[in-house]
């Protein structure tokens, strides 16, 4: 349509006496002229595929109307360099193209006596022309580059999100994983003089693995993109502490949970809870690894000031069971737990510190910022 207004425009208006636009009959339009004409309006059905050429073309045919009452190709070269500035880049090529548009419009007024001043108004309506297209370009450029580095942002958060999901996937499963082992052995010990007792202890073996699995389906669950997230189940909070010790003294180990200095169970930020239960189940879960099922064991919880301070403490006493690896903290090596429950703090801006107690055993220490909003 726009091209072939353009067309229509130039063969029917012309410049008349005083600087006005008068209609003028197409038989007063030689056909020669007509024909380049035709060409011309052709040719910017092309503009958005091959710009650069339909500026050639259109010039091309407005080179032998210079200096007469036919150079009215004007409307139709500023509709070619604004899709030179819109379609095309800013090639060596595509610039020389400009300036001979430009050249041309000077050479017709000089040929055409025509005052300075129109001629450097219609300069300025050209260049102004390849001007506005050339930004409309690099805006959309722009917006494509916003977003694709939105994109990558997304993709960033998201494998960060996934990596933090891994750890809890290690968390929850080394955790269940380690008491079903510890109570597995321990039914072993008890089998043939008490029946009764490797009962109890199979079937919380067989509790542990229930619940290992569904929280693995869960964070699975999380993993997979298309996965119903209505049917995720909230994240352990502090409040969950007492079904977590629970659980670890059916295991065997003998543990307390001392709320030192008051305030630890103060509404905290949902990421500090989280992450301070999962650094309480990790220690007392290297506790049962590396210790053994009679081992005492205390987690102390306080507030100091604007943060929360964790404390697992054991006295090493307990004799490990034998199906369990003795490497780790307690046996010199550190293991992939420590390095997790530090990042967790480390997240937080907080810190954690561990190490073998004086007098025997293992401490642990954790201190969790907990600025901001309560959750």
């Amino acid at each position: 349509m726009l091209a072939a207004v353009m067309f229509l425009l130039t063969v029917f208006v012309e410049e008349a006496p005083g600087g006005t636009l008068a209609l003028r009959p197409v038989t007063d339009v030689p056909l020669p002229v007509l024909l380049l004409y035709a060409v011309a309006g052709a040719a910017l059905c092309r503009r958005r595929r091959e710009p650069a050429a339909v500026l050639v073309v259109v010039l091309a045919a407005w080179a032998p109307t210079l200096g007469s009452s036919y150079a009215t190709m004007g409307g139709m070269v500023v509709v070619a360099l604004y899709g030179v500035g819109k379609y095309a880049g800013a090639t060596r090529g595509n610039r020389l193209a400009v300036a001979a548009a430009l050249a041309a419009l000077v050479a017709d007024g000089l040929l055409d006596s025509v005052p300075w001043g129109d001629i450097g108004f219609g300069v300025l309506v050209m260049a102004g022309a390849w001007y506005i297209g050339r930004r409309l370009r690099l805006r959309a450029e722009r917006a494509v580059q916003l977003r694709y580095e939105q994109a990558a942002e997304a993709r960033r958060i998201v494998t960060e999100e996934r990596s933090h999901i891994a750890r809890e996937l290690h968390d929850v499963v080394a955790h269940r994983v380690s008491m079903m082992t510890v109570q597995a052995g321990a039914a072993r010990m008890v089998a043939a003089h008490d029946p009764e007792e490797a009962r109890e202890a199979m079937a919380a073996v067989e509790e542990a693995g229930r619940q290992a699995l569904d929280e693995l389906r869960h964070l699975l669950g999380v993993l997979r993109p298309e996965a119903d997230r209505d049917r995720l189940g909230p994240q352990p909070r502090l409040d969950d502490l007492p079904r977590l010790v629970e659980q670890v003294r059916e295991a065997g180990l003998d543990v307390s949970v001392v709320p030192a200095g008051g305030g630890a169970g103060a509404a905290l930020p949902a990421r500090v809870e989280l992450s301070a239960y999962r650094i309480v189940q990790e220690a007392l879960t290297n506790v049962l690894k590396h210790s053994g099922p009679r081992t005492r064991a205390e987690v102390r919880l306080r507030r100091d000031g604007g943060d929360l301070t964790i404390e697992v403490v054991d006295d090493g006493r307990g004799a490990a069971v034998p199906s369990v690896s003795a490497a780790g903290p307690h046996g010199g090596v550190a293991g992939h737990g420590i390095v997790g429950m530090r990042e967790r703090a480390l997240l937080l801006g907080g810190s954690l510190d561990a190490g073998p107690r004086p007098g025997g055993g293992f401490r642990l220490t954790a201190r969790l910022p907990t600025g901001g909003e309560p959750a």
